[in-house]
């Protein structure tokens, strides 16, 4: 590889996207292809081979995280491409799945703590050549979502059952009447649950909205 990248840029703002390729071709990259949203991303990539494709996360149609599922797919279909995901958001989820195969031609930079163009051009030029930019902030989500994940594999089936139909929003008493059982038995059960997932008692935080937001993840 020359010093110069192939890129493909995938952002739906024009503003970033033409200022990102501005950018990089000013620096002696060439700018393969630009696409507004994610759907025509990997037939895009497959066209021009490009040594990387900087993505977006949230993405047309419903802006959630076509950008992210499109990147895993690029890494899926095309190993030797490097992906740099490059999104205001941390989407632990799916950036967990990005990363399962090894971090090798991987990044994940935050926008807003970019500082530097040279920063974020190294960056590319690391993903492109087979290493890995990871921002910090990103590290610590995906610790702290595995460590979720961990603690809600250590409930029981009964207790991850009354974990469920916390989050419908019943109360104690309908969820004895839904599992058979007695309301006892269910605050036993709650009680069960808040010490697996670490949620001491709490003048300030509300434990049953925190389990249930673990669950929800």
């Amino acid at each position: 590889m020359s010093d110069g990248l192939r890129v493909v840029i995938a952002e739906d703002s024009v503003i970033l996207r033409d200022g990102l390729a501005g950018l990089l071709t000013e620096r002696g990259h060439e700018v393969v292809a630009m696409v507004g949203d994610a759907t025509t991303l990997a037939d895009v990539v497959g066209a021009h081979g490009p040594d990387v494709a900087v993505v977006d996360v949230r993405m047309p149609p419903s802006y959630t995280d076509e950008g992210l599922l499109a990147a895993i797919e690029l890494r899926r279909k095309y190993p030797t491409t490097g992906v740099l995901v490059f999104s205001q958001w941390v989407e632990t989820r799916y950036a967990t799945e990005l990363l399962a195969g090894g971090a090798s031609g991987v990044g994940y930079l935050l926008k807003d703590r970019v500082a530097d163009v040279r920063d974020f051009v190294d960056a590319l030029y690391r993903v492109a050549t087979g290493g890995t930019a990871l921002d910090p902030e990103v590290v610590s989500q995906l610790m702290g979502a595995s460590r979720q994940q961990d603690s809600l594999a250590r409930l029981t089936r009964r207790e991850r059952e009354v974990l469920e139909l916390m989050a419908q929003g019943l109360s104690n008493n309908a969820i004895a009447a839904a599992l058979t059982v007695t309301e006892r038995a269910v605050e036993k059960h709650i009680g069960n649950i808040f010490i697996k997932l670490d949620l001491p008692p709490s003048e300030t935080r509300h434990r049953r909205v925190l389990a249930v937001l673990r669950l929800k993840g």
